[in-house]
């Protein structure tokens, strides 16, 4: 008896784990809309991803290789990345043709209908019109497998196209036998310096019928920056081919030994094998339902979750670092594919709870990339860090794992790489550590990053807490209130600052440069690590939540840039891009859970649907599906690096988890049993010392023709406020008590800082220009809102842009001239003339084909006194500051006309072209001698 009903303990046991709940994901959610996910075949965490491609274009929509609303395949590839918002990926092409074989494009693709399409986790099948051609795709962890089935007889191709996507810096290729060929592709593209090894076996003899290289071509060996490929056989009707390509990062060894994990032919048993590894890794969560949809919307939110990251190591171990030198992990599996801007706020969040192993293991990775690259990853993608987004959030990983007490990786080694990254002097953190906030003045994006490194300094003070760092402890809580320093007091936002004092006009609907992907509204409540001392600032319970509720009912319409990102409004909040995933849950923190249940209620059956554009926005490497998935059970991580969940009701009427330790948690819509240790467990919040609000020092303007009014301004009417003169004298001593405006007349640096209760602010600092000359300007042409420079007088003040326009001292024009007219205000002698332009062709701001300069004496009849022809390559990718200068005999004039050539439509080689996109001209300094 006692044997019998073990058996039937290990029996349900078994079918807990063993239920089938791959059949549930719908990996075509998401292909469509702005999701940008695939929906190929591929591993949880797996090295593979094999899916079609049917955007090669570079377009947005088409970052994944795949969107819903095409109908032509070119082909399939072995790596996909699933839901960014830049393109790169798609490696080791192969696709299936019959007749005449042909390298290009447009002749070796075919169309598809999505009748006959098929997805489901770890499988893919389509029919290719063309040819009649079944493709059926699955994968191992490092293996992809294909079977071609041949509905007619003839003559069949099997086309590698090394060139697809990506631009190609060296391919090679290897003939081993009729059956066996190696190849190498590095490539370019977001991820600078790729290299995919990759083992291709056939199961029948091909014949190698043409090569195209541009470069070697000897025998059994061929490489070049071109390099394609083609495999040809008689083949009867009905007959299939079979084709495994197994993939490395290290070595065409390294490929070799992958390809052991599949040692056979048979092609649905591999599909089985996957299935059951997607099974084993979806039963993490089991949900109860009655509705088909929701199912289907949880299992692949989830199955989202565990595309990525993706292993990154040979099965001995072996992985390619960031010093592009071949290590080996000891005691790890070293993965890639980190987009932690987007995904430490709730992906991580929930591997912490349900994969701790890996958890464990992207800390590892992330040290290994600290030490042999100088820093930790921001955006990592195969090794190379494409410094894509901003802050440091692997400091949030790091500290949300030593928080929760998972173990297998060197603390004292993960918080030495995290200050280390605290503490370098770019991208605004020189400016941030000194003055306590980011200028426009120092760095573009410098609200977001500014609130962005304050959270994430918070988190290195959590892993100094935990490590007994008491000095450091206190540093880093010290810099996480930073974000005081940009929070306006009177309009209740946080908002740019620019020279010292409020950037202005202000409209925070308006998205532009000093937001990453955002506008103020968005990034307003982004202090999710002093949360109170948030209520606080806006003045109270009562005050706090009547600005969510502005938020939430405000009119669902942004100004300013247009930012494809921001999607899913619900007045200004923004579910479709990442810095609003928190904010329906911070009416918890004034006891409102009412409206956070509403909130996530309504995100939940709105956003989310069972559709391939059952997305709000890009999917974001599983970022908004890890939403989804916390928020069905009713929990989410508002604070990653703080224990505990906030709470609201679970959107299904049944949920389990099942965690590593063989303890399970029960969750139901009237509240959670079992292991409820994960989640309910809650930080205790020590005492710091709290900083003192920067001063700001505000004027009209940053230049001025003969005096110019100073004031400067603190949060409490009783602080006392001190300034001093750079250009410091007898007459303006060091350091003087500020008690009303101040009067300039000649360009003057100003430094202040308060004092409160004998406690001192950061000092800050504005410096101001008196302009060089009298004149004025009129513009002709109509700058872009976004890049006005200060107003037209920004082309006169005597001060110069950089390479970083982001920083909005340039003015520019769109589809458009730029046509100007000075006044120096009386006739005089001039011979020189010259105005700097600036081309940064990524971003659609190319060099003017000319200048032309023309003098007047009246402003009716203008001579032409020469132009100044362009020298700058538009394909030059490094920005270019250029100034057009033109040097003739001295004659007299009051007025200079200066007309710029715009550039144009922007060419079939631009990745804007697919977008009909219009090429900016940037100017800034006009100068007149």
């Amino acid at each position: 008896m006692r044997f019998v009903l073990l058996t039937i303990v290990l029996l349900l046991s078994d079918l807990s784990f063993g239920q089938n709940y791959h059949q549930y994901v719908n990996p075509f959610i998401g292909t469509g809309g702005h999701g940008h996910t695939f929906p190929g075949a591929t591993t949880p965490y797996g090295m593979v991803q094999l899916s079609p491609d049917t955007r090669i274009d570079g377009s947005w929509d088409g970052c994944s290789g795949y969107h819903y609303s095409d109908n032509l395949i070119y082909g399939f590839s072995h790596t996909h990345l699933n839901g960014t918002g830049v393109s790169d990926f798609g490696d080791i092409m192969l696709m299936p043709t019959m007749g005449d074989p042909s390298f290009d494009n447009k002749i070796y693709s075919s169309t598809f209908s999505h009748d006959n399409e098929k997805a489901s986790a770890g499988f893919y099948s389509v029919k290719l019109d063309k040819n009649n051609i079944d493709v059926r795709l699955t994968a191992s962890t490092r293996v992809g497998f294909h079977e071609y089935t041949f509905n007619k007889s003839g003559a069949v191709n099997i086309i590698l196209d090394l060139n697809h996507r990506d631009k190609l810096l060296e391919g090679t290729m290897r003939i081993i036998d009729d059956q066996t060929i190696e190849v190498l592709r590095r490539s370019e593209a977001w991820a600078q310096n790729q290299y995919v090894y990759a083992r291709i076996e056939f199961n029948t003899p091909m014949k190698f019928t043409k090569v195209k290289s541009n470069s070697v071509s000897k025998g059994e060996f061929y490489s070049g920056t071109e390099l394609k490929a083609c495999f040809s056989k008689m083949v009867k009707k009905g007959e299939k081919i079979l084709v495994k390509v197994s993939l490395s990062p290290t070595s065409y060894e390294g490929a070799k030994l992958n390809s052991s994990e599949i040692k056979h032919w048979d092609f649905d048993k591999v599909k089985k094998e996957t299935e059951a590894l997607w099974n084993k890794e979806l039963s993490k969560i089991e949900v109860t339902s009655d509705d088909k949809d929701k199912l289907a919307i949880f299992y692949t939110a989830l199955y989202h979750t565990m595309m990525q990251p993706n292993i990154a190591q040979d099965l001995d171990g072996k992985y390619r670092g960031r010093d592009n030198e071949i290590h080996t992990a000891e005691g790890f599996d070293y993965y890639t594919v980190f987009s932690l801007w987007d995904t430490f706020r709730a992906a991580h969040p929930l591997y912490t709870l349900i994969d701790k192993k890996r958890t464990s293991d992207y800390i590892n990775t992330f040290i290994k990339q600290f030490e042999q690259g100088g820093r930790l990853p921001v955006w990592e993608l195969a090794s190379n860090e494409t410094d894509c987004m901003i802050g440091y959030h692997s400091v949030s990983v790091i500290a949300d794992a030593m928080t929760k007490g998972i173990k297998g990786f060197d603390y004292e080694k993960a918080f030495e790489a995290s200050k280390a990254s605290a503490m370098r002097d770019v991208l605004g953190l020189k400016a941030y550590k000194e003055n306590g906030f980011i200028s426009i003045d120092d760095d573009h994006e410098s609200v977001s990053k500014t609130v962005e490194y304050a959270y994430d300094d918070w988190c290195i003070a959590q892993m100094a807490q935990i490590l007994n760092k008491k000095e450091d402890y206190e540093y880093f809580m010290k810099r996480s209130q930073n974000w005081k320093n940009i929070f306006d007091w009177e309009t209740r936002f946080i908002r740019p600052k620019k020279n010292a004092g409020w950037d202005k006009p202000f409209d925070p609907r308006e998205v532009n440069n000093n937001f990453t992907e955002g506008n103020a509204w968005q990034y307003t409540f982004f202090v999710p690590h002093d949360i109170p001392g948030m209520i606080e600032a806006y003045g109270g319970n009562d005050k706090f939540e009547a600005k969510l509720d502005e938020m939430f009912n405000a009119e669902s319409k942004t100004t300013g840039r247009e930012q494809v990102d921001v999607t899913g409004l619900i007045g200004q909040y923004a579910h479709g891009n990442e810095p609003s995933h928190h904010m329906a849950y911070l009416y918890n923190y004034i006891g409102k859970s009412e409206k956070t249940n509403e909130k996530v209620n309504y995100i939940l059956d709105n956003f989310y649907t069972n559709k391939p554009d059952g997305l709000i926005g890009n999917e974001d490497c599983g970022q908004m599906s890890a939403w989804y998935v916390l928020s069905s059970m009713g929990i989410y991580s508002v604070t990653p690096g703080q224990l505990g969940y906030t709470k609201t009701t679970a959107y299904f009427e049944k949920l389990k988890v099942n965690f590593e330790n063989k303890e399970q948690l029960s969750i139901t819509k009237k509240g959670m049993n079992g292991y409820l240790k994960e989640v309910t467990a809650a930080t205790k919040i020590n005492n710091f010392e709290k900083i003192i609000q920067v001063p700001v020092i505000q004027a009209e303007s940053k230049s001025f023709k003969d005096k110019l009014k100073i004031e400067i301004l603190s949060q409490n009417q009783k602080d006392e406020i001190y300034y001093i003169f750079n250009s410091s004298s007898p007459e303006k001593p060091a350091w003087m008590k500020y008690s009303g405006p101040i009067e300039i007349s000649q360009s003057e640096k100003i430094s202040a800082y308060v004092k409160h209760n004998d406690e001192n602010s950061n000092s800050v600092s504005a410096q101001f220009f008196k302009k060089p000359n009298n004149y004025t300007i009129a513009i002709k042409s109509k700058y872009n809102p976004q890049y006005h420079a200060g107003g037209n007088d920004g082309l006169l003040d005597g001060i110069y842009g950089n390479e970083n326009w982001r920083k909005g001292e340039w003015q520019g024009f769109q589809n458009q001239n730029f046509e100007c007219v000075i006044d120096m205000q009386k006739n005089q002698e001039i011979s020189f003339i010259s105005s700097n332009f600036l081309q940064d062709t990524r971003s659609w701001i190319l060099m003017p084909t000319k200048v032309t300069y023309y003098t007047s004496e009246d402003t009716i009849t203008f001579k032409k006194v020469g132009e100044v022809e362009n020298s700058v390559d538009p394909k030059e990718y490094e920005t270019v500051i250029k100034p057009f200068v033109l040097q003739f005999n001295s004659q007299k004039a009051r007025y200079i006309k200066v007309v710029a050539t715009n550039f144009g439509k922007l060419p079939e080689w631009h990745q804007g072209f697919p977008s009909n996109g219009d090429a900016f001209i940037f100017v800034d300094e006009i100068e007149i001698k």
